[in-house]
């Protein structure tokens, strides 16, 4: 996806393409270049961070980034201008390029750069924590840039840059912050702003809370199937790694085809049920909440397909080169269970599905099986399915019937046939 350019005689504007569906705007994270550099057509120009997805932005046009008008944490709607490019211009040069140009002495009518600065600063600067620092030397605390000066003060003195608030532009710590935190001893509160991908999730969160009557309910499932799945081997036949998760996801996708009403998006008042299935996984992502990337048209799919699709999103989560692409479209959800200790969770539904599926954690339990006509002890392995759905198109009944359609396609999967 290219930034969008208005090219206006030779000059382009750049705008803020359109993120996705219910995107509307977004924080500029970076710019690649500066003004005055010179960029290539479908170059990096800056990054972009939504809710969704942090992506980085290609240039609409080649030519010198003249003017740059949304600065770093900027928030920017769609279709706003952020930059404008100038596509006859040329970069002027910034450094020598020779070693002629190196040893060239400047001209006797024009004073050189050096000469200048001396008249200007007639003697050395003392230092003080108002100079600028050197970001490469510097460590970041809280997306806060703390010097080495200020880092040795705070070290020494036992105090943690994160426990401070800075007074500097920006926030950021100045030595007197420093001298002053350690003479006082460290702040009993810690003031931590909100990273965005929280600060979002919390407002989609809050959004869904509000418009959807949420219900809730869970059953305890057969578990034994993943005994098979043990004594197979946790893999498929490629290598892939089968999760307990995959297991419940491949038979939740199979129980929608009788249960399409819970395969659905509202669009404003109206209810659009799905064919296609595509399954959403919620994936925690360390210090920024979660994301959710969609396995698209996951009906139909095999162990061992739905296993690798499950993986190779896994990874580009993992490496942050999600697309916009691989967070649209989904259908319905499964939150897999977050820790092995996990009996169940109550999800809050993603806008604008109508349902998510929760797993618990497998557990190895005391259970009663029937043999030869008696009744006797024996360890079975069970887990919690639970599903937090929307009460304007299911009601409990309908929503444990579906668990339930889920459990018997679990205990009955041909693991050895589709792994």
């Amino acid at each position: 996806m290219n930034a969008c350019a208005v090219r206006v005689d030779e000059m382009t504007d750049v705008t803020l393409p359109s993120l996705g569906e219910s995107v509307t705007e977004g924080i500029i994270t970076q710019w690649f270049k500066k003004v005055g550099d010179t960029v290539a057509r479908d170059e990096p120009l800056f990054e972009v961070s939504t809710d969704k997805v942090d992506s980085e932005m290609p240039s609409p046009a080649g030519g010198v980034l003249t003017q740059i008008l949304a600065e770093e944490g900027d928030t920017v709607e769609t279709g706003s201008r952020v930059a404008v490019i100038d596509e006859t211009a040329s970069a002027a040069p910034s450094t020598p390029s020779t070693p002629s140009e190196l040893s060239a002495p400047s001209s006797p009518s024009t004073p050189g750069p050096s000469s200048a600065k001396q008249e200007q600063e007639p003697g050395p600067v003392p230092p003080s924590s108002a100079q600028p620092v050197d970001a490469k030397s510097a460590d970041v605390v809280n997306g806060v840039v703390v010097s080495p000066v200020v880092r040795r003060i705070l070290s020494d003195g036992g105090v943690e840059p994160s426990t401070i608030q800075g007074s500097g532009p920006g926030g950021s710590i100045t030595r007197r912050d420093a001298e002053r935190a350690v003479l006082d001893g460290p702040a009993e509160e810690v003031v931590v702003a909100l990273s965005n991908g929280r600060r979002r999730m919390g407002q989609h969160m809050a959004v869904s809370a509000q418009v959807t009557p949420h219900g809730f309910v869970a059953i305890e499932a057969d578990g034994d199937v993943f005994a098979k799945l043990d004594s197979l081997g946790r893999a498929t036949r490629d290598g892939v790694a089968i999760s307990d998760e995959m297991l419940v996801s491949l038979a939740a996708v199979r129980a929608l085809a009788e249960f399409e009403f819970l395969n659905a998006t509202f669009t404003g008042e109206e209810l659009v049920v799905h064919r296609t299935v595509n399954l959403g996984f919620v994936r925690s992502v360390a210090d920024d909440g979660m994301l959710v990337p969609v396995v698209h048209a996951a009906a139909g799919l095999t162990l061992r397909a739905l296993a690798r699709r499950v993986s190779e999103l896994g990874e580009r989560v993992l490496s942050r080169h999600l697309t916009t692409d691989d967070l649209m479209g989904g259908t319905f959800t499964v939150l897999g269970a977050p820790s092995v200790n996990t009996l169940w969770t109550e999800p809050i539904i993603i806008q604008p599905q109508v349902a998510v599926l929760s797993v618990g954690a497998v557990r190895q339990v005391p259970v009663i099986l029937n043999e030869n006509g008696g009744a006797t002890v024996g360890v079975g392995r069970r887990l919690v399915l639970g599903l937090s759905f929307d009460h304007r198109v299911c009601e409990p009944v309908a929503a444990v019937s579906y668990l339930e359609r889920v459990s018997q396609l679990l205990a009955g999967l041909d693991v050895e046939g589709e792994r």
